[in-house]
């Protein structure tokens, strides 16, 4: 057996099969480059769902780990540590509102919005006690905890994990009218991602996310954007909602903040929303831990250069360009914003990312028939230009 055999045997016979990998066992990675255990390179084009927007194993972030782990890694929110206030700050400034609450995953982020959303109903907009509701929208991905599968319309994601958490409405994305009649005066929060990811990236029609932020002030209801596949740069902006002038009450940021090296997701949003809470009413041992906030806070640094979202905006044109003259016939639609696309095939998308990882370029498919770009931003154009060459040669057949 190769080496990538033997491994791939222990972890079909030891992990759980909660996922369908490509056949490949990683070993290296730095920049926008993968090398797996028998020395084979590959581009990354997936850049681990914008985790590795940086590119892997940045300088700059992995410097900043370094000198953090010389010093404390971990002492809980039972004390304070020296890169706590500077980080919740900094990041605060960077959004541009008061307050941080920072977890761990994706998944943690978005409850704790949910949970931010419910509690400021009932305290402030005095919802009365059980009434709350949610608005979500049909192909949305925030997670895999049973809250959040509760409103999937993602069988995969949802089927026999019942019974169902209840309190949530669910619409179709870009539905202006659908939104409107679902939001009632126990609406709470409306949680929405700017650009759907999983879903294929999915871009909302022009000025739907305009109408959600105008339908959420009207009615009193908290705009809840999750940024976090679609935030810190990976669209050509900071966040994916500045592409309409929107400023939501409240973001969900993760996968990026971690700079591709540790877990990091904090909820957002002014004084009069995260003030509702109060010691002991939520946390997270290693939330805001010493690692995580000496990383976040180089990765809010680098951001502040507006760096990465001019190269997202400019290489993520050229890749549009290039996609819209991919051969006719080869892609049914191209969507997307920045250095991100979902190509939608005519038949099923696996095989072509099969296809691609041997000639030297990961991406991965998603709801079958969609192959997601979206390489870290820090890639050079030559090699953009490449990657893109092969996608034509892989659709070829």
């Amino acid at each position: 057996m190769t080496p990538t055999q033997e491994l791939r045997a222990l972890s079909d016979a030891h992990s759980a099969h909660n996922y369908h990998p490509l056949p490949i066992v990683v070993a290296e990675a730095e920049g926008v480059w993968i090398t797996d255990v028998e020395g084979h390179r590959y581009l990354d084009m997936l850049a681990a769902y914008s985790a590795v927007n940086f590119g892997h194993r940045n300088p700059r972030l992995t410097a900043a780990a370094k000198r953090q782990m010389d010093r404390v890694t971990l002492v809980s929110r039972a004390f304070d540590h020296d890169n706590f206030g500077p980080f919740v700050t900094e990041l605060a400034e960077l959004c541009g509102k008061d307050m941080v609450l920072p977890m761990n995953s994706g998944a943690e982020g978005v409850e704790t919005a949910l949970k931010t959303a419910r509690k400021w109903g009932y305290e402030v907009k005095g919802v009365p006690p059980g009434q709350a509701n949610i608005v979500t929208f049909e192909g949305n991905f925030h997670g895999r905890t049973t809250t959040i599968v509760s409103f999937s319309t993602d069988a995969d994601a949802k089927d026999d994990y019942g019974p169902y958490t209840p309190g949530f409405r669910t619409v179709p994305y870009g539905d202006v009218e659908a939104l409107k009649s679902a939001m009632d005066g126990s609406t709470v929060g409306v949680l929405i991602e700017p650009i759907q990811g999983e879903a294929g990236v999915n871009v909302p029609p022009r000025g739907f996310l305009r109408a959600v932020r105008d339908l959420c002030a009207a009615n009193g209801t908290l705009m809840i954007a999750d940024e976090i596949q679609s935030g810190l740069g990976r669209t050509g902006a900071t966040f994916a909602c500045e592409h309409e002038d929107v400023v939501p009450d409240v973001y969900i940021l993760g996968k990026a903040l971690g700079g591709g090296i540790v877990p990091v997701s904090a909820v957002v949003a002014d004084v009069d929303v995260l003030g509702v809470f109060r010691p002991g009413q939520h946390g997270s041992t290693f939330g805001g831990n010493p690692l995580a906030c000496a990383i976040g806070r180089e990765v809010v640094a680098m951001l502040k250069t507006g760096e990465y979202q001019e190269r997202s905006r400019t290489l993520g044109a050229h890749m549009h360009e290039r996609l819209a003259r991919l051969p006719a016939g080869t892609a049914r639609e191209i969507r997307g914003r920045g250095l991100w696309a979902g190509v939608e095939l005519h038949g099923k998308a696996r095989p072509v990312s099969e296809r691609l990882m041997d000639l030297g370029v990961l991406v991965k498919e998603t709801h079958e028939t969609t192959l997601r770009l979206a390489p870290p931003l820090v890639i050079e154009r030559d090699d953009l230009d490449w990657a893109l060459d092969q996608l034509e040669t892989a659709l070829k057949g």
